[in-house]
Formats: C-alpha cells, sequence, structure tokens
C-alpha cells in the first residue's frame, strides 16, 4: 500500500521533479498498448460478468441485414442514444459494440454528474441525464442504475472564483436547480474533514450525485432491447457503405462488420476515441484527439462516508466519493497524448505517469489533509477523447448524409450523454433536436479546420488545460490562432488592433492605445519543453480582462462606441460569410429558405432568417437580389436567371452553409451555393459622418433618394470596383463596401484618409456588441438561436406570412401564433452601474420567469442592457400586457438590481439614425 504523500515525494524525486520547479517540460505521448491486468475500483464490470474479453468469437446475436439507425459503440452515449430512438418510438435500431458494453472508455469513468455548467443549453441536458438515470430507468425495468445522489461541492479559494459560482447559482435558479453558497464555516460543517482555511467560500448543490457507467449501459441496454431495439456485442464495424443519388449526394447505404452487413439509411458515431477510425471509413473527418486521463482511488477514509463529490478548480482536481474512499483526479497542463489509438483495445488501462499525475495529488492533500496518511488502493488511467472547443461533436457530417456524431464528449459522457442521446434520437427522427445544439453541431467548425492536425491538437490541449479554469466573458484562446486572416489584417495591427478569434478567423476586438500586440505561436502554456512566453501583450491585455467587473479596457471601447455615435468608425468584417446562391432555381430555392420575401427587384438588400421545420431560427443575414445584366467577375460569379448573395455571420458560416447545402438537396432544387469568403473583404463605415467620408470615396451619389436604406449597388471605390450596400449594424447611417480582396487596402487607406479630419476612428466587435445590444439589434446564437423562432423574438417582420408563399418553418410558425407564445424576448435596462455577461436571473414579482441570454453595457444611454426571454409561470401564453404589467429584477451573482422592461429599443426607437435623420 502507498501513501499518498509518499507517491508525491517519489515523483518529486523522480527524473529531477520538484515542486518548487513545477511541471517538467517535455513530450508526453504514448505510443504504447495498455495494461490489460490492473486494479480498478469497480468490484462488478460487465467485463467480468461476461468472461474474458479477449477470447475470440462471434456477434452476441445474429445481425439483422437492415436497421432503421445503426449506433457504432457501447459506451454511455451509444447506449443513450439507443434507449431514446427506441423510447420515440423507432424500430429495429441496432447496436454494435466491438467488444462488450463500455469496454471502451465508460468503463473507467469517475461517474460525476454536476448540474450546474456556465452554459444554459447544458443546465438542461444534465438535468435530462439525472431524471433518466435516477428516476426513468428504475421506473421502466425495476433495477438499480447505482445511482447515488451525495451532493456536489465547488470550491472556491478566490473572489473570482466565488463569483463565477454565484453566476451558476443564478442561473440554476431558472432552472429550479438547487445550490448554496457556503461560508468557510459552513463548509466545514458539511464536511468535517476539509481544510477551509484559504476558501473564500463553496457552492453546494445538494441533488448531484454519481452513476455507475456498468449499471447505467446495462439497464439503458435492457430498456431499449424491451422496445424493439437490438444489443450485438462481439461486432466490429470494418466499413461504412456510400451510395450517390441522382443529384451526386452520398449517402448513408450500410454498415459492415466481419461477420456480415447492415442495410441502413442512419449511423450514429459513438465510438469515442475509436470515433476518428469510423469517420474515415466513411470519408467524414472527426475533429478529436486521445488522451490519457487518470484518478487514483484510495484506501478507507474514516468519516468520509456520505460525503458530497467535490471539485477544486483551482487546485485542478476532483475528489469523488466511493463508498468509504475517495476517487482523486484531475487536469493537469501536460496531459499525454495517445498517438496511436489501438483497436485492440477493451477494458485496459495505461500505466499511470506520476510525474504527471502527482500535481493533483498536493492540491488534493492540501484540501482533505488526511489523505497525506491514506493509502493507494488503485490507480485508473485510461484514454478519453477531447475536442478542439471542450464542446462535444453531434449531428449529421456535412460531408455524408445520414452520418451522425456523438463523441468527442471531454471525459463527460456520463454527465450529458442522456440528454445528448435524446436530442440525437430527435435529430435523426425530425431532422434537428429539440434544444439548442449548435455549441455542439460538427457543423459548427470550418471545413478548412476539421483535418487541420496543428489546429485539432493545439486547441485540444488548451482545452484539456484550462478545463477548470474560470470561465470569463471576454477570453480567448491562444492556441490555434492565425489560421485565416482577413485582408487588412496587418494593417490593422499595426495600428493597435487586439484580435478575436472565431472559427480560425483573426477578426478585430478593440484598438489598444498602447500599440501591436501579435498572437504569436502557441506556447503549450510551458508544456512538452515549450518555453513560456515571456513579454506576450496579447496575452497580458487578455489577463488584465480576466475579471467579472467592468473590464479594464472599458474606457477605450466606449471611445469607440461614443466615436460612431458622433462621428463615425470603421469596422473591418471581412471574416464574414459571403455566398452567392444562382441557378435555374434560385428564385424558387430563396423563396423557400428566407422567412422574408427576398424576391425583390435586383438591387434591393433584405434582413431575413433562416428557419427549421420546427419554426426555430437557423440564421440570420442580408440577402441582397442580383441584377443579371449587371455582373462583375471581381465581385460575383456568372450566372442566368436569378442570382442573390448573401451575407452571413463569420463565426457561423460553416453552419449557414451547411444548412442551405442540406436544404437544397432534400428540396432538389437546381442551383449551386458559391462561396467567395475568402475572396472578398468588407469594410463598414457607420456613423453620422459616413455619407460625407464616403461621398469622398465612392463615384456615386449617396443621398437617401439616390442610394436609399436596404438598397445596394456597384460603385468605385479609390478605382475599384466594389458592392456598397447601405445597412446598419449599429443603428446609424452607414455603408458596407464589399471589396476584393487585393482591393482592400487601398479601399480601406483611401476611407481613413478622408476620415481623418471628420472624427474617423477604428473600432471592433466588442464596440459592435455594444453599439448592436444599445439598439436592440439581434445576435444569433445569443438572441436567436434554432429554437427560438422569429415570433418570440420580436422579428415577425422578417417573416413573410401575410402572403401565401410557402416557406420553412411556416407551418410551424402559424402554430405558434395560433395558440399564443409561450416566451417573448425582453429587452431590461438597469440604472444602476452594474456589469452583466449574460445568465442572470430574470425575476417578476417576485417570480424567477426566465435568464439573460446577452447582456452588455450601453455607452450612449449610460446603461447596462440585457436581452432574455420569459415566461409566465402558470404556463399560459406570454402577451404584450404581461410583459408591460411586472416589476422586474435581474440577478447577478445572488445580488438583485430593479430592472426596467422595454417593448422598444431604449435607443433611437423611431429609427431615424438609420435614415440619416440626425
Amino acid at each position: 500500500m502507498a501513501l499518498l504523500s509518499r507517491a508525491l515525494r517519489v515523483a518529486a524525486a523522480h527524473r529531477g521533479w520538484s515542486p518548487s520547479q513545477g511541471l517538467r517540460l517535455r513530450p508526453r505521448t504514448s505510443t504504447a498498448g495498455p495494461t490489460t491486468k490492473k486494479s480498478v475500483p469497480y468490484q462488478r464490470t460487465l467485463k467480468e460478468e461476461q468472461g474474458p474479453s479477449a477470447v475470440a468469437r462471434g456477434p452476441s446475436q445474429p445481425l439483422p441485414s437492415t436497421a432503421s439507425v445503426v449506433v457504432i459503440g457501447g459506451g454511455s452515449v451509444g447506449c443513450q442514444t439507443l434507449y431514446h430512438l427506441a423510447k420515440l418510438g423507432v424500430s429495429g435500431a441496432v447496436l454494435l459494440e466491438r467488444e462488450r458494453l463500455t469496454s471502451g472508455t465508460t468503463w473507467h469513468t469517475a461517474g460525476l454528474l454536476w448540474q450546474l455548467r456556465p452554459s444554459d443549453v447544458e443546465v438542461e441536458l444534465l438535468a435530462h441525464t439525472r431524471r433518466v438515470v435516477s428516476r426513468d430507468l428504475e421506473e421502466e425495468t425495476g433495477l438499480h442504475t447505482g445511482w447515488i445522489q451525495n451532493g456536489g461541492l465547488f470550491i472556491a479559494s478566490n473572489r473570482q472564483r466565488l463569483d463565477e459560482y454565484k453566476r451558476l447559482m443564478s442561473l440554476g435558479k431558472a432552472y429550479g436547480v438547487e445550490s448554496h453558497v457556503l461560508s468557510p464555516a459552513e463548509t466545514k460543517a458539511l464536511y468535517p474533514l476539509m481544510n477551509v482555511d484559504d476558501l473564500y467560500g463553496t457552492l453546494y448543490v445538494p441533488h448531484d450525485g454519481t452513476m455507475d457507467p456498468a449499471g447505467t449501459c446495462t439497464t439503458l441496454a435492457r430498456a431499449a432491447t424491451a422496445r424493439g431495439a437490438q444489443v450485438i456485442e462481439n461486432c466490429p464495424v470494418t466499413g461504412i457503405r456510400v451510395r450517390t443519388d441522382d443529384f451526386g449526394v452520398r449517402r448513408v447505404a450500410a454498415v459492415e462488420t466481419e461477420h456480415g452487413s447492415i442495410q441502413t439509411p442512419f449511423v450514429v458515431n459513438c465510438a469515442g476515441v475509436w470515433a476518428g477510425a469510423v469517420g474515415r471509413m466513411a470519408g467524414v473527418r472527426v475533429p478529436l484527439v486521445a488522451m490519457h486521463h487518470a484518478y487514483v482511488v484510495t484506501e478507507r477514509i474514516e468519516g468520509i462516508q456520505n460525503m458530497p463529490n467535490v471539485r477544486d478548480h483551482d487546485a485542478s482536481v476532483y475528489l469523488r466519493l466511493q463508498g468509504d474512499a475517495l476517487s482523486v483526479g484531475g487536469y493537469e497542463a501536460n496531459p499525454i497524448f495517445w498517438e496511436e489509438v489501438s483497436d485492440k483495445f477493451a477494458f485496459g488501462l495505461f500505466d499511470l505517469d506520476w510525474d504527471v499525475f502527482s500535481q493533483h495529488i498536493e492540491g488534493a492533500i492540501n484540501r482533505v489533509p488526511v489523505l497525506e496518511k491514506t493509502g493507494i488502493k488503485s490507480t485508473v488511467c485510461g484514454p478519453e477523447s477531447f475536442t478542439p472547443d471542450h464542446k462535444p461533436l453531434m449531428g449529421e457530417a456535412p460531408e455524408l448524409r445520414g452520418f451522425f456524431l456523438g463523441c468527442g464528449f471531454n471525459s463527460a459522457g456520463m454527465m450529458l450523454g442522456g440528454g445528448c442521446g435524446q436530442e440525437l434520437a430527435h435529430w435523426i427522427i425530425h431532422g434537428r433536436p429539440e434544444k439548442d445544439m449548435y455549441g455542439y453541431d460538427i457543423r459548427r467548425f470550418h471545413h478548412s479546420l476539421t483535418d487541420h492536425h496543428r489546429w485539432i491538437r493545439e486547441r485540444s490541449h488548451e482545452s484539456y488545460a484550462k478545463n477548470y479554469s474560470v470561465v470569463f466573458p471576454h477570453d480567448e484562446p491562444l492556441a490555434g490562432r492565425n489560421m485565416r486572416k482577413g485582408p487588412l489584417h496587418e494593417e490593422l495591427l499595426g495600428r493597435g488592433c487586439v484580435f478575436q478569434e472565431r472559427q480560425g478567423w483573426e477578426r478585430p476586438g478593440w484598438f489598444s492605445p498602447r500599440g501591436a500586440a501579435p498572437v504569436l505561436d502557441y506556447d503549450y502554456y510551458g508544456a512538452y519543453g515549450h518555453q513560456v512566453r515571456k513579454d506576450y501583450a496579447y496575452n497580458r491585455l487578455l489577463g488584465d480582462e480576466y475579471t467579472f467587473d467592468f473590464p479594464p479596457h472599458q474606457d477605450v471601447i466606449r471611445k469607440e462606441c461614443l466615436a460612431c455615435r458622433g462621428a463615425a468608425a470603421v469596422f473591418d468584417m471581412s471574416y464574414f460569410g459571403k455566398f452567392y446562391l444562382v441557378g435555374p432555381d434560385a428564385r424558387k430555392a430563396a423563396d423557400w429558405l428566407f422567412s422574408a420575401d427576398v424576391s425583390r427587384p435586383p438591387g434591393s438588400t433584405v434582413y431575413t432568417c433562416m428557419l427549421n421545420r420546427r419554426g426555430g431560427t437557423e440564421s440570420d443575414l442580408t440577402v441582397s437580389r442580383l441584377d443579371p445584366g449587371l455582373q462583375a467577375p471581381t465581385l460575383a460569379p456568372t450566372f442566368e436567371g436569378d442570382g442573390y448573395y448573401l451575407a452571413v455571420g463569420g463565426a457561423v458560416a460553416q453552419h449557414n452553409w451547411s444548412h442551405i447545402t442540406s436544404v437544397l438537396q432534400d428540396q432538389r432544387f437546381r442551383c449551386q451555393l458559391i462561396d467567395s469568403s475568402e475572396d472578398l473583404g468588407m469594410i463598414s463605415v457607420q456613423g453620422p459622418a459616413s455619407r460625407a467620408i464616403l461621398q469622398e470615396v465612392l463615384d456615386v451619389d449617396l443621398s437617401n433618394e439616390a442610394f436609399p436604406f436596404s438598397t445596394h449597388k456597384l460603385v468605385r471605390a479609390a478605382g475599384h470596383l466594389v458592392r456598397a450596400v447601405r445597412l446598419s449594424f449599429v443603428g446609424e447611417l452607414g455603408w458596407e463596401l464589399h471589396t476584393p480582396r487585393a482591393a482592400c487596402v487601398p479601399v480601406y487607406k483611401a476611407i481613413m484618409a478622408v476620415g481623418a479630419k471628420l472624427g474617423l476612428v477604428n473600432a471592433g466587435y466588442r464596440a459592435i456588441d455594444s453599439l448592436s445590444i444599445e439598439k436592440g439589434y439581434r445576435h444569433w446564437h445569443t438572441d436567436l438561436r434554432p429554437d427560438d423562432s422569429p415570433l418570440e423574438a420580436g422579428l415577425a417582420f422578417t417573416c413573410k406570412l401575410k402572403s401565401a408563399v410557402p416557406f420553412l418553418g411556416r407551418e410551424a410558425l402559424e402554430q405558434h401564433r395560433a395558440s399564443g407564445l409561450r416566451r417573448r424576448l425582453v429587452c431590461f435596462t438597469v440604472d444602476e452601474k452594474v456589469p452583466m455577461f449574460g445568465l442572470e436571473a430574470i425575476w417578476r414579482n417576485g417570480h424567477v420567469v426566465g435568464h439573460v441570454r446577452r447582456a452588455d453595457f450601453g455607452f450612449t444611454i449610460d446603461k447596462t442592457i440585457a436581452y432574455g426571454y420569459i415566461r409566465d409561470p402558470s404556463g399560459g401564453p406570454v402577451s404584450l400586457d404581461f410583459v408591460k404589467s411586472g416589476d422586474y429584477a435581474l440577478e447577478r451573482m445572488g445580488l438583485t438590481y430593479a430592472a426596467e422592461a422595454h417593448m422598444k429599443s431604449p435607443f433611437d426607437p423611431d429609427n431615424k439614425r438609420v435614415k440619416g435623420m440626425y
């Protein structure tokens, strides 16, 4: 028996490592196979129950010739997906497991379930998992899943961490999750063995708990098979057969195994760290990496029984109750990559590398001092899959119709499996999930990144290393940067631009008066032999903004905003997605795709939404009708008939592309979608002086009569042909110049030269966020999501419901309108100068009725502004009278602030400024 304290001393002596030196810096990779025999914390596993897994034998039952859906992988997510497919009435679904259920990564998971995370969607997903494992399965099968409700305790050893937990507590109130912020003394009373001397406080969630992987998956399988599903073990998949339809679209045809094939239109890749190999069988890219993840199980600890599970984020360690012992694990800065993933792995483990793991022991002993004299019963080190943004990979792959992903769960597959399994089932059956799953949808990644080895590796490492970091509102990654640069990148960098990263694009965030702050190559935080960058200006600026207070650069952003309101600002929006929809059926496709009437005369530009079948908003964008007689090869492809130019947010461009492509395929429209995002830049000039500035740069009359709002023209700017679009995303007079890439720098310099005498300034997306929320303009995926209808969001004007023209989602909208809206997006202002960022609880007449989706400070009105959807606690429709009649408050970190609800934007409600009326 080894003591934890002795393990720490051995690790300190091993290879010259010492705590004072920090992590030893050298590569941490593994090509070795797993250790097959290991002491593990589970006394009863499926391996033991069903015999040695290494014995070669055929499938556990004959393969059917056809299946409605084939799920590949018998871990937590695979079993949950099969269960929910069966529960939703799908007959003939089959799960194929190459060995035994849970034999990959699920069997050795810690099985923790924490109900609160800094995402409203994840709170809902976790709640569903908890319902399934704690109630539904036992009611359906009479079997106990192994669920234990012993509570969860989050440790805060600094003020910012406690503030983060208070934010979670406020969000939890909107979803009925009980939680309490405890003082150190209250924490000690709850957990007597804990050292609380260095604590600021804790967050206690009494209904958190743990799941047993084997018990849960066995019960899920039994419940699914009782409804007609099949679970076939000992059946490795060897290939995915693909067919190409009459329109050239690749679709799933069959799954091939060592023991025969199964014809099916749908495959769900739930293969965990092996998901990449399964994806390659189908020509699908799966951006994840496999890493070692470890914990140790202690000997018996007197007095630990019934204690809550503990997450000490600042020490990067978790303590999971294991009967009368603890499992101790965490996330380190130098995890070991499993370079060559073996397809022979089953119920196996790696030898634990104490040089890597020992950093967690010190934190564990500090938090629970009795561990210093407690022995180690077993070590558990197995593979887990991690993704570039620490979010799972789900949804239909853009490369292959009918091929779905349910993998890359970043060691949270047990926690999220129930909610995600349900959403995958809805996705397959109804063509989309019930909840907003954009953050998990594989289509969120630009296609240039999903097979980019450096980007995937760097970003996945940073996601792992920062897993327990405080989630600040204005954080940016250091890994995987400079992948996609706009044409003005170097020019703006020299002017002090501090860049943000969105799906590989470097976009302007704000402009620092301190000068250039370039983003440098990733240093892996000093791991794997890299030297930590010293005097790194960009990283220092990010660190300054690690706060839940007003950021220190608030005054800089304020100046950018007020300059736009008072004179003019120039914004580089080159990272926007820019598509052309052309072809014989382009008009039919546009009528069906877009909620607004975009079949207006050439030269018109329309703000519109794209919806899904449920009436949810898949996108908001602008659509410009092209004149086939005025074609410019540098700005648009040659086309016959109708053509449309689409401008969409750059962060969601791939999602838009995939949505449109799927609709075109499903409806068999004969038209092309052409991506010109890399070929064109976009320079936008906004503000009262924008007309005067651009009138000297453009060769066209910019008066209201000659160039009305929401129109576009081909014009010359500084001698270059550009598409000028009169639009505003900040609530001011302004134009966008869609410019060939090579012409962007000369056009920008010409604008700056003229604007210098009229107060023109550079501004970034931090200013856009503030200006747009002040005007009440919606942002997709904060104010608008795939489970939000435009009627709920106050965008009924974007829907051609008064016409007879059918469009995708129309029937659902008509049903919503007829039955009454069950929620509405409402604008709130707070007079007190208090920062808000989203997730704050919304109180109405003493009841929580929702939470804030997006918040920012409006510098023109000098108030905090927040937007959030509210519901009637009685469950009835939310009428305008209901909204107007309430007394509101917003809860920030446990404190409430009086708020005023607005039916219109509090800034320029009559839209005079966008019309040039100052």
